[in-house]
């Protein structure tokens, strides 16, 4: 079944979150993993957390507070690499498989976009870096409403943008929790699951569970 539009989650699904220390990775110290995996970590709670109280940051205030953070639990990390990590999390690289999944996605008439919680700039820098410019459609960044996924609203960014049913839209993340907010949400979801990890939220189950991104359609 095709459908109108495929949209996708940025960091983690299109972007890989870890290439930023892993381009660093002698620099940092062989502690390198661990301070990019609380680095995430952190900034995916602080979204939360902010969401929760209405106490608004951007992204990328958030990236850097939990960098900040990442570095204070891991010692053993270069805090000197700072400016070079988050430079190199602004131009994040893409997966393998990202553009010829979006350039097949692109022929066949679908509208292709990202909806993220990434501030409007660091989507533009990622997708720039990236050279996906010519088959992303559109950017959908939460900044426009000053909340994080999965607020219904983020969602019903795209239905309302698009003037679509939520089920005429197939969202793609490697996120679970955003599998389960964008399916309560109504959308058909595949979850990218790339690191094999467990399945959660098993009332919110997706459509279709995959590796990456290639078999999508």
């Amino acid at each position: 079944m095709s459908y109108a539009a495929y949209v996708f989650d940025a960091y983690g699904t299109l972007f890989d979150v870890h290439a930023a220390v892993r381009r660093h990775a002698a620099a940092v110290g062989p502690d390198g993993q661990l301070l990019s995996e609380i680095w995430r970590a952190k900034q995916l709670e602080y979204s939360w957390t902010r969401s929760l109280m209405g106490q608004w940051r951007d992204f990328w205030a958030l990236t850097e507070e939990a960098l900040d953070h990442a570095f204070a639990r891991v010692p053993s990390a270069d805090k000197s690499l700072r400016a070079e990590l988050l430079d190199a999390y602004f131009k994040l690289d893409c997966y393998p498989e990202v553009p010829a999944v979006l350039k097949t996605l692109k022929a066949t008439g679908a509208r292709v976009a990202i909806l993220s919680n990434g501030s409007t700039e660091m989507l533009a820098s990622a997708v720039k870096n990236a050279a996906l410019d010519s088959v992303i459609d559109d950017v959908f960044s939460v900044d426009a409403l000053q909340t994080f996924k999965t607020d219904p609203s983020v969602y019903d960014m795209v239905t309302t943008a698009y003037r679509l049913y939520p089920d005429a839209v197939s969202f793609q993340s490697s996120n679970r929790w955003d599998v389960a907010g964008a399916t309560k949400f109504g959308f058909r979801t595949i979850w990218i699951n790339r690191t094999q990890m467990p399945d959660e939220y098993l009332d919110l189950s997706p459509s279709l569970i995959l590796p990456d991104l290639n078999d999508v359609i």
